[in-house]
């Protein structure tokens, strides 16, 4: 497979210019005039914030999105699915009050908001997927699937189970339905170390399926007949007493995410975009962000969400640490081992490029790419 171009901007912006007019520059140089949008329905998949959150994208980075589809002839709308786990966004009352909490609304964005999996995350379709390993059909939103056009606008920032959460992620995971990211959650169960956990019950407000109960003593315990295995536990605890014992669980996951996104692609004209910014240790879905473990680099596009995702993490690798944020501190933790690698030094059992690797040889694209500058 030949070179993917993966166009880049940075954030300075002097008088006269700014970062949404970069934006807009960016993605026209990246070529997104040339899709055939008139009178087509197009879906713009972003993260709308878990409320008490603010390290996710401004809605007024997804109205230049909606205002150059809507230049070129299509009919926007934004789009998210519906979470496994307890917070602000389980069904699609809940997560629309959140997103328009967060400044996500018609009047902000310029179109309108449809969670993808309906009012319950029930609402899905099964489809195919060629050449998976994982799945078979996958569980995608259907006003995802219902799409003429697909745009992935992401916020790139760390993430415990798989690394990052790049293109991909907001693709893969994001537009499963709940029993899709069920699915993709499944492969591990974590389980609890008696000598480390303190009994703070942190976990257990993360946990969605009231899978977590303490007994006697203090100490916790995961019940895996509920358990989905979505590891929001594992980012909960601060004190290392919750783990994964199945070494491949977050591989399982990454080449799920990479099966999933290849579903949603499939067969249509997608576009992608990623903004690396406030680079949180977490995902979005947590309700609080942490300092961000990275500097600020600028916004990132392509027709190849594999090598968007390369790019930005390429990028990442080449910036220092923030003093004081989470990544800081593990490296200077007296047992650290270096594994030169800024993501997998945030999250040790992480392996991000087991994500890419996965994709690239299902055919979603290449992590071979050229980087072509935009003023």
């Amino acid at each position: 497979m030949e070179q993917a171009k993966v166009y880049f901007t940075d954030l300075r912006a002097k008088s006269g210019d700014n970062l949404l007019q970069k934006l807009e520059r960016l993605i026209r140089t990246a070529g997104i005039d040339t899709i055939d949008f008139e009178k087509k329905m197009v879906a713009i998949k972003l993260h709308f914030g878990e409320p008490g959150n603010l390290s996710f994208l401004r809605p007024n980075y997804a109205k230049v999105v909606a205002d150059v589809v809507k230049s070129l002839g299509g009919l926007p709308f934004l789009t998210d699915c519906n979470t496994l786990y307890v917070g602000r966004r389980k069904n699609a009352l809940e997560h629309m009050d959140a997103a328009y909490e967060n400044g996500f609304s018609p009047f902000s964005t310029g179109c309108q908001i449809i969670i993808g999996d309906g009012l319950k995350g029930t609402d899905d379709v099964e489809v195919p997927v060629e050449g998976g390993t994982y799945v078979k059909k996958a569980k995608i939103g259907r006003a995802v699937m219902d799409a003429d056009v697909f745009i992935s606008l992401s916020h790139f920032k760390g993430h415990e189970a798989t690394g990052f959460g790049g293109a991909l992620k907001n693709i893969g995971m994001g537009c499963g339905s709940r029993a899709g990211k069920m699915e993709q959650h499944n492969a591990g169960k974590p389980e609890v170390k008696t000598n480390k956990c303190v009994g703070c019950r942190q976990c257990a407000k993360q946990c969605g399926q009231d899978a977590i109960s303490y007994g006697e003593d203090r100490k916790a315990f995961i019940d895996h007949d509920k358990c989905v295995g979505c590891g929001r536990c594992l980012g909960a605890c601060n004190f290392d007493a919750i783990i994964n014992r199945n070494a491949c669980a977050n591989d399982e996951l990454n080449a799920k995410i990479a099966e999933y996104s290849k579903a949603v692609l499939a067969g249509r004209p997608h576009f992608h975009i990623s903004l690396v910014v406030d680079v949180s240790p977490f995902c979005d879905c947590h309700a609080e962000n942490d300092l961000p473990i990275l500097p600020d680099v600028g916004m990132f596009a392509s027709f190849d969400p594999v090598a968007l995702d390369q790019a930005c993490a390429d990028a990442c690798m080449e910036q220092q640490p923030i003093p004081g944020s989470r990544l800081d501190e593990n490296m200077h933790a007296h047992d650290f081992c270096d594994h030169h690698d800024h993501f997998t030094n945030n999250f040790p059992e992480t392996n991000w490029k087991s994500c890419l690797e996965h994709a690239e040889a299902i055919g979603v694209g290449t992590r071979s790419y050229e980087l072509i500058r935009v003023k």
